[in-house]
């Protein structure tokens, strides 16, 4: 069958018009939020508070959709893949954007370009912790301890090439300190084994040791953020403990699929700011190691940027290569 240009024409308009109108009717059916990790992580606190608040102020339901595995990559990978509707967003951290880019590591999706930033919703609190034998009260008085007994201290992490590593990583460069890193295939062996002293000194989630610490299982030094952590104000920030030593404060943010609609994507990002500044999810997540943020997209996009150019000479100075 062959249609005239006018046919053509107006068959165009019909659709640029059915578009407009499913944009003013967003979101019309429920959203679907990825979290690449399993329940119980601080991805899947921060996506569940968030989520409850965001179906309340959006009017439709938000289903939290755990994808764990592959250390993030699994669930950030569907989340690339989804159409770019508005009705799939994702949860998302720096090491399943920022710093498989800094470590040249090879994942099913392109970091960078196969996503639409959103908002940088809450910080994700890191912070260096001691084991109570350790003979340090402060970050300068580890430094000191490990230039008088090099190679005797160690340090794990959740894996190669995590966030935690590279704090650990840059605190050794900076410092000129040798800090053996043990890594482990998960968190919680880590932190088992500090609390138990086979290892000394962890880079860690604040929400993973905040209980141990207060009940004084572990000594809080520093936290890796630009202003001290309300729940523990007593801890001095890096730049205090250290001064010089700046070390990126990891984050946790919410992405679209790449090629969100221009509108869609500023009402997500604008939705997104105003549930985080919400007094009781902002408290929520406050007191679980999680201070708000509520970024724009445009402030997302650059804080990539600045993430990926401050990592990459960290991992090449010390041929950190990551393991799958």
């Amino acid at each position: 069958m062959n249609l005239s240009r006018r046919s053509l024409a107006a068959i165009a308009l019909a659709s640029l018009a059915g578009f407009a109108f499913a944009q003013d009717k967003y979101p019309s059916k429920p959203i679907r939020l990825i979290v690449p990790y399993p329940p119980g992580a601080s991805t899947d606190i921060l996506a569940r508070s968030l989520g409850q608040k965001l179906s309340t102020n959006m009017g439709v339901p938000v289903v939290v959709d755990n994808k764990a595995g592959a250390s993030g990559i699994i669930g950030t990978a569907a989340l690339a893949k989804a159409e770019p509707d508005g009705y799939t967003i994702g949860i998302a951290v720096p090491s399943t954007h920022t710093l498989p880019v800094a470590l040249n590591r090879k994942v099913p999706y392109d970091p960078m370009k196969d996503f639409t930033p959103l908002s940088i919703v809450a910080n994700n609190l890191l912070a260096i912790v001691v084991n109570p034998a350790v003979p340090a009260k402060t970050l300068r008085e580890l430094v000191d301890y490990a230039k008088q007994n090099p190679g005797k201290l160690s340090y794990g992490t959740s894996g190669t090439g995590t966030a935690q590593h590279l704090v650990g990583e840059m605190l050794s460069q900076f410092a000129k300190i040798d800090i053996v890193h043990v890594p482990y295939k998960g968190g919680s062996g880590a932190l088992n084994d500090l609390i138990g002293g086979q290892i000394q000194v962890g880079f860690v989630v604040v929400p993973t040791v905040l209980e141990h610490v207060k009940a004084g299982r572990l000594r809080m030094l520093a936290v890796v953020d630009d202003k001290r952590y309300s729940e523990l104000p007593a801890v001095p920030t890096q730049r205090e403990a250290l001064p010089g030593f700046s070390p990126k404060t990891s984050w946790l943010g919410v992405f679209g699929p790449a090629k969100l609609p221009p509108a869609i994507a500023t009402r997500l990002s604008a939705e997104l700011q105003k549930a985080a500044q919400d007094p009781q999810l902002s408290h929520y997540l406050n007191t679980h190691g999680m201070p708000v943020v509520g970024s724009t997209g445009e402030e997302f996009a650059k804080r990539l940027r600045e993430d990926v150019e401050g990592w990459t000479p960290i991992v090449r100075a010390g041929n950190i290569a990551a393991t799958d």
